[in-house]
């Protein structure tokens, strides 16, 4: 049952998250609106596209605080995920074998980091007033997640030789059996449930911009206006 309940997750977060980026690339651009400056090649589109997913560019420029707790965030969300490699390889790369103290001192950076853009959404006016109830619980339920992975680290440690062995063969589509011996281990499963119900509403949330960046109008488009007739995909349709 459990086996199951976690493939219906996987299978929720990939076909939504698929069917989001379909629907971004079937949407008509009528209009050639990038933001400018725009780059006038589409090798300065790529350019642009770059240094958005890596640097948020635009958010530097028009919110300095939200860069600072976003860009915290999610560099040390990377480092958390490359640390979790050591939950799904059997044996552990030589590599990984001192990395495991950076990726606790992400995980405090990426609780950090969201605590910041919460009370930036209810400290600040003009963002408290755009801000929607689900803007509000991703916070919070991404916040859960850093939290109980931390206590896990330093409060409360669960068997972690068991969680290995059922993260391991969740990829060889073995049975699972959740360790549930002391209050680690009831955590641990409280965190995996969050991560779970994460995955669920990731392609029906907000958090689809990390793929629909690649397919905003505003930052994909060439501003060639005067060397290029820009056709409206409706034109000619009776």
């Amino acid at each position: 049952m459990l086996t199951l309940l976690a493939y219906a997750v996987l299978g929720i977060f990939f076909i939504g998250f698929g069917r989001r980026l379909w629907i971004y690339s079937q949407a008509p651009a009528p209009l050639l609106i990038p933001t400018t400056p725009a780059p006038v090649t589409r090798l300065g589109v790529m350019g642009r596209l770059f240094r958005e997913v890596v640097f948020f560019e635009s958010l530097f420029k028009g919110d300095k605080l939200a860069w600072i707790a976003s860009y915290l965030f999610h560099g040390a969300l990377a480092v958390v995920l490359i640390r979790h490699i050591r939950y799904f390889v059997d044996p552990l790369p030589a590599l990984f074998a001192h990395f495991q103290i950076f990726g606790i001192l992400a995980g405090l950076a990426m609780v950090g980091g969201l605590g910041l853009l919460f009370l930036r959404r209810l400290v600040i006016d003009r963002v408290r007033y755009i801000s929607s109830p689900s803007d509000y619980l991703v916070l919070l339920l991404l916040i859960g997640i850093g939290v109980t992975g931390l206590a896990m680290t330093f409060l409360f440690r669960p068997d972690i030789v068991t969680i290995k062995e059922v993260m391991t063969n969740l990829f060889s589509f073995s049975s699972l059996s959740l360790p549930l011996f002391s209050f680690g281990d009831a955590l641990f499963i409280l965190h995996l449930s969050l991560v779970g119900l994460l995955l669920v509403i990731f392609p029906f949330s907000k958090l689809m911009h990390m793929g629909g960046i690649f397919f905003s109008p505003t930052r994909n488009q060439v501003d060639n206006p005067r060397e290029v007739r820009h056709v409206n995909p409706w034109d000619g349709q009776k």
